[in-house]
């Protein structure tokens, strides 16, 4: 690897972490919770969505947002049974999903990818967690089913899709936001390898998805986000073989007329290494 290229993977690191540093110590939001069944629930708020599966035998999320949150997400948990939480699956190693690892490991497991759990220590973040999967693992806790897999790399190295299948729902993870994503870059995100999970992902059994931020959709509103997110590599391959630089690829770049993208901050820090995989 170049000496550029290093330093500006130790840059994108540094400011990432940075951020979550900054968003992990805004003032709590109120949460809201979702029913999609009687025993599977989603809490929507500050940091990505959770998804509360309950059991006989105790509770699995699927995230865990902020540490500053868990005492709000145990309290609504509370609310729909009495069960402790006894699993945590991390759809990735973000700390808007896995900031309440620290607190929740002290009495329930946290799972992760193995690239997650790397990212993690790499990135000194806290709770890593102790037990981790490469391909695909199951948990079957209280007669009910979970199966997390490994599709490929996208967001980031280390994303994982949780499926539900007696309940036809999947988590994506932030594989699939609504609007324009954050591409870590730094962490072993890649556009061109997203756009070929998501096709496995949409090989999967299910009618309704839990997003990494924004509502519960459904499968064909991945197809229609997929479809927006060629759109966008396209235009980039274009304004690079155009001579725009990459400097100049923000003010240039047209998303107006894609549902829901706009040039947030995230998306913002994702354009340079964008600029640099496409139209090589």
């Amino acid at each position: 690897m170049s000496r550029t290229r290093t330093v500006r993977l130790a840059v994108a690191i540094a400011a990432v972490s940075g951020l979550w540093l900054a968003l992990s110590q805004q003032p709590p939001a109120g949460l809201t919770v979702e029913e999609l069944a009687p025993d599977l629930h989603v809490i929507f708020g500050s940091g990505g969505n959770v998804a509360v599966l309950t059991t006989e035998e105790g509770v699995i999320l699927i995230d865990d947002k902020f540490d500053r949150n868990v005492p709000e997400i145990l309290e609504k948990v509370r609310a729909i049974t009495p069960r402790p939480v006894r699993y945590v699956i991390n759809t990735h190693h973000h700390g808007d999903h896995t900031g309440g690892n620290a607190r929740l490991m002290e009495s329930a497991e946290v799972i992760a990818h193995t690239n997650a759990r790397a990212n993690l220590v790499r990135n000194a973040m806290p709770g890593a967690t102790r037990m981790a999967f490469s391909d695909a693992f199951e948990l079957h806790l209280g007669g009910k089913q979970v199966v997390a897999r490994h599709l490929g790399f996208g967001h980031t190295n280390g994303d994982a899709v949780i499926l539900f299948p007696q309940h036809r729902v999947v988590h994506a993870g932030d594989l699939f936001v609504r609007g324009a994503p954050f591409i870590d870059y730094a962490n072993g995100g890649s556009s061109e390898a997203w756009m070929k999970t998501l096709d496995r992902i949409l090989e999967l059994d299910f009618d309704r998805v839990i997003p990494g931020h924004g509502p519960v959709s459904r499968r064909e509103d991945i197809l229609r986000w997929k479809a927006d997110f060629e759109t966008v590599r396209r235009r980039v391959s274009e304004l690079k073989r155009a001579g725009v630089s990459r400097d100049e690829l923000g003010s240039r770049l047209k998303l107006d007329d894609l549902v829901g993208w706009s040039m947030t901050g995230l998306f913002a820090k994702s354009l340079p290494g964008l600029y640099d995989e496409l139209g090589r």
